[in-house]
């Protein structure tokens, strides 16, 4: 299986330097990668460095914990886009979810959805803190309110991707929503058991290590 298009080649990493940056920018062309999934900060960079090429440029908004307000997440989606960002991995409000803010969680999602102008939109859940009941619920509210792909994890949490969780995910948005599956997928096999599951979209740090089938030790 060829996995070089499901990868998100990803460094989210706070001490991540502008060299670190070019290297994954540099690393994602020579793999034709899906993407690199950036911080904000890095967004034009790496625009500036891919705008010849096919690897779309990520960004991750609310990062790392869903829980700054909307109005600043919305303007979050929309600086990057403006800076050149394809795509947008929001992370849900945990706490709205879990308190059953369910009006208020799909308006968040809209709000970003709205300023990310058209551009893709992933709804980060972090599984690692949802019931099974809860995976489904968000699941179901981001399909409403527009996204194109939910996501397992951050990867800056107590835990990542899991098969049963990709599978749930899968099984709940049908071929309507993409899945990415991100955090602990450190070698070809897990990657592939994602896939296996429903995975469309894989968040990997260990992008080449995977499609050269060795191990690495990455957290995201």
């Amino acid at each position: 299986m060829k996995l070089n298009k499901y990868i998100d080649h990803t460094v989210l990493n706070a001490d991540a330097t502008k060299d670190k940056i070019e290297k994954l920018c540099v690393e994602a062309m020579e793999h034709d990668f899906a993407s690199v999934c950036v911080n904000s900060c890095w967004v034009e960079l790496a625009s500036q460095i891919l705008k010849d090429s096919d690897v779309n440029v990520c960004t991750v908004v609310g990062f790392p914990l869903g829980a700054m307000d909307t109005v600043s997440k919305a303007f979050e989606a929309k600086h990057a886009v403006d800076h050149g960002a394809d795509e947008v991995d929001m992370v849900l409000n945990v706490g709205y979810l879990k308190s059953k803010m369910y009006s208020e969680v799909e308006r968040d999602i809209r709000e970003v959805k709205r300023a990310a102008s058209g551009k893709l939109l992933k709804v980060i859940l972090e599984t690692c803190l949802l019931t099974k009941d809860e995976i489904v619920k968000a699941c179901e509210i981001a399909e409403k309110a527009g996204a194109d792909y939910v996501k397992t994890s951050t990867g800056f949490s107590k835990g990542g991707a899991t098969v049963e969780d990709v599978a749930l995910m899968r099984k709940t948005v049908g071929d309507r929503l993409g899945v990415k599956a991100s955090g602990g997928i450190r070698d070809y096999e897990t990657a592939k058991k994602m896939i296996e599951a429903g995975a469309s979209r894989l968040g990997c740090s260990a992008g080449v290590q995977i499609v050269n089938g060795e191990k690495s030790d990455a957290a995201y």
